[in-house]
C-alpha cells in the first residue's frame, strides 16, 4: 500500500513531522509511506491566467498515484495552520487529486488536547465541494504532550499510544480497501468537482 504522508506546517521542528517519521518506519511492513512537505509552496492568490505551480502539480501527482493519504496537523488558534489552508486551496484550484481519496488525519500539541479542534476543521474544509476527500470516519488520532511524547530515537514511548495508533491505522488500511470498491460514482463526482464555481452560483 502507497500513502503520502502530509506534513501539515511551515515549521523547521514540529512534533507533527516526528509523528508522520515515526509512522514510516513503525508501518514499514505495512505500507510505503512518502512524506511531503508544504513549507516552500508559493502564497494561494487564485492566479490571473489560472495557472498552477510545478511544485503544487508534483504533491497533486503524488497524491493521485497514492493508495490514500494521512494529514498531520497541529492546532493554531484553535484552527489549521495557514500552511496546511494553503495547500489545500492550490490543492482545489482547477484540479481534483483529493477527490475520493481516502484520508486519515492524525495531529500533535504541546498541550493536553492534541489538535482536536484542528481536526474537527480540517474535517469540514475536506468535505469542500473543491476537495471532497473520503476522510475516514472516527479516526483521529490526537497526541498531546507532544514534546515529551517521544524518546531519542524519535519513537512513541506510552505503550497504549501505540497501541491506540497502531489499531487506527489497521482499519484506516481496510478503509482504503474499502474505497476502491466504492467508485459507483467517481465520474459523476469528478466532473461535479471540475464544473463547480463559486463564481458561477
Amino acid at each position: 500500500m502507497k500513502l503520502i504522508g502530509i506534513v501539515g506546517t511551515n515549521s523547521k521542528k514540529s512534533t507533527n513531522r516526528n509523528l508522520l517519521v515515526y509512522m514510516q518506519k513503525h508501518f514499514a511492513d505495512k505500507a510505503e509511506i512518502e512524506l511531503v512537505e508544504i513549507k516552500d509552496l508559493p502564497l494561494f492568490n487564485k492566479p490571473a491566467d489560472k495557472k498552477i505551480p510545478e511544485s503544487v502539480l508534483e504533491i497533486a501527482q503524488k497524491i493521485e498515484a497514492a493508495d490514500g493519504v494521512i494529514i498531520a496537523t497541529p492546532e493554531y488558534d484553535h484552527a489549521v495552520p495557514a500552511a496546511l489552508m494553503n495547500v489545500l486551496a492550490w490543492l482545489s484550484y482547477g484540479i481534483t487529486p483529493l477527490l475520493s481519496k481516502p484520508v486519515m488525519i492524525t495531529g500533535a500539541s504541546y498541550g493536553q488536547l492534541g489538535s482536536s479542534r484542528a481536526q474537527a476543521q480540517l474535517r469540514q474544509i475536506l468535505d469542500a465541494p473543491e476537495l471532497k476527500a473520503n476522510v475516514m470516519p472516527g479516526s483521529e488520532f490526537l497526541l498531546p504532550h507532544s514534546l515529551q511524547a517521544f524518546d531519542g530515537d524519535n519513537n512513541l514511548i506510552d505503550l497504549e499510544t501505540v497501541q491506540k495508533l497502531d489499531a487506527l491505522f489497521d482499519d484506516f488500511r481496510l478503509f482504503v480497501k474499502i474505497a476502491e470498491k466504492l467508485s459507483n460514482a467517481q465520474d459523476l463526482l469528478h466532473k461535479e468537482a471540475q464544473d463547480f464555481d463559486w463564481e458561477k452560483l
